[in-house]
């Protein structure tokens, strides 16, 4: 059995591909491409802290709706408290609303950088 070494091509990326290198090459390799990393690092980290806080105040207008809401804790549906069928059933949708949202808002902010990048 012989050895073979494994190397990576000599030639640049955009020599042999005709096409701008991969974005994190680029944030690697100039100023402006570790600008346009930080800047993209920012967005995402902004978006995640926006849609926390939605989340959060959500979840404090539902409980303060189920603690102070007149007649809340009397009503029920199916012989189930409304109070257990919001906390139980009435919070996924909620969740999964907010995990799409972000999901979308994260994936745009990636399109707008990976479009910075290869138009530089």
């Amino acid at each position: 059995m012989t050895r073979v070494r494994v190397t990576a091509p000599r030639q640049s990326a955009t020599a042999a591909t005709g096409r701008l290198p991969y974005p994190r090459e680029v944030a690697e390799d100039s100023d402006s491409g570790k600008l346009f990393i930080r800047s993209l690092i920012r967005s995402q980290l902004r978006l995640a802290l926006v849609v926390a806080c939605c989340f959060l105040i959500i979840l404090v207008v539902i409980a303060l709706f189920l603690v102070y809401g007149p007649g809340v804790a009397e009503t029920r549906i199916f012989g189930i408290p409304l109070d257990w069928m919001v906390l139980g059933a009435g919070i996924y949708p909620v969740i999964g609303l907010s995990a799409w949202l972000y999901n979308r808002a994260a994936a745009r902010n990636e399109a707008r950088y990976k479009d910075l990048v290869e138009d530089k």
